[in-house]
């Protein structure tokens, strides 16, 4: 079976503002880098799609592994989105979630899969999480030089 490790970050110069995302992919030896820019985001859009990205970049089905840095990520897809589909995707307190359109994405690409939401604290020394880092400023910059 297919393992795969994933590392996900995204960044925003302003909030909102211009923005990037970026992933890591690790099986076995091998490694690919995602990522991209969005003219004006939030970081909180950039965390979600560096995620729907990278799952969807998965060729074959297997157990998966994805580090975030970001807890609305990784608790709204283990915690709160199941409550938010019961609501309507309405909050607790009766108001629209926002970025529903990338968590129904999200929701949508990762059902089926077998999915470990794990979370590691941003600009600690984590390899993983700052080559993720590295990776969705470079989509802020390659956007911005363009």
């Amino acid at each position: 079976m297919t393992r795969v490790t994933i590392y996900t970050d995204g960044a925003c110069r302003g909030n909102p503002g211009p923005g990037g995302w970026g992933a890591l992919l690790v099986s076995g030896d091998n490694e690919k880098e995602l990522f991209g820019g969005v003219a004006e985001t939030t970081n909180n859009r950039m965390e979600l799609t560096a995620a729907i990205e990278a799952l969807r970049a998965l060729k074959k089905h297997g157990q998966v592994t994805i580090y975030t840095d970001s807890e609305y990520l990784r608790r709204g897809i283990t915690e709160w989105i199941e409550q938010w589909k019961r609501r309507g995707w309405k909050t607790a307190a009766r108001k629209s979630v926002k970025n529903e359109d990338l968590w129904r994405q999200l929701d949508q690409i990762a059902s089926g899969k077998e999915v470990e939401w794990c979370w590691v604290k941003g600009h600690s020394g984590h390899p993983g999480n700052e080559r993720a880092d590295e990776l969705a400023n470079r989509g802020v910059d390659e956007l911005q030089s363009s």
